[in-house]
């Protein structure tokens, strides 16, 4: 599909309606990014208390303020929804994240905070500026990339035996696209490029 053009929301009601939202809602972004940042940062830190503060100070940052704008946002009618549907509205958003996640990254880093944590920190920076150049064209799917993302980085420290959980991105591909917000191309390169850059950013730097 063409860059300027977007797909329609879906009116039909159904039970495979319900159970895409359903998805889409739980594997939302920021719902997967803090749940990864409160589990590397407890993995990483040698006592549970130093993993729990860093897991919240990372979160405040990387998804917290970046939320809160974009809830305050859909309050004021800026952007028509939280997930950001239309490729028009992602910009500022996208932006808002790379400077909330690049002062957090940088206070971290003067904190001393455990290396998975930054490297977690960086894998997230890298993601949004190629999110934001990609967005200025195409509208690739953010919650695909962060679901690849994310398992390929909970394989990297718990053991390859979880990508046996592989076959649930499939799922977060369909209810984007049974939602109609994005088509299989869209999904297919948004997994694509969140695995790559989580395996190759946090891998080399964790």
């Amino acid at each position: 599909m063409g860059g300027g053009a977007e797909l329609r929301p879906v009116t039909r009601p159904g039970p495979g309606l319900r159970v895409a939202r359903l998805v889409t809602e739980l594997t939302a972004p920021a719902v997967l990014v803090s749940l990864l940042i409160f589990t590397v940062s407890w993995h990483s830190a040698r006592r549970t208390g130093h993993g729990l503060a860093w897991g919240l100070l990372a979160t405040l940052f990387v998804t917290g303020i970046p939320f809160a704008y974009i809830v305050g946002g859909v309050r004021r009618g800026r952007f028509t929804d939280h997930h950001l549907g239309r490729r028009e509205q992602r910009r500022m958003p996208l932006l808002i994240g790379l400077g909330s996640v690049t002062a957090g990254l940088a206070l971290l880093t003067v904190l001393d905070a455990p290396r998975p944590v930054l490297a977690l920190a960086v894998a997230g920076l890298i993601g949004l500026v190629v999110t934001v150049t990609v967005s200025h064209w195409w509208k690739m799917s953010i919650h695909s990339a962060v679901a690849a993302g994310t398992l390929v980085i909970l394989a990297l420290i718990f053991g390859g035996g979880l990508l046996f959980a592989a076959p649930l991105l499939a799922v977060v591909g369909w209810s984007r696209v049974r939602l109609r917000d994005h088509t299989v191309p869209q999904v297919l390169a948004g997994g694509t490029i969140g695995a790559l850059i989580a395996g190759v950013v946090f891998g080399l730097l964790r």
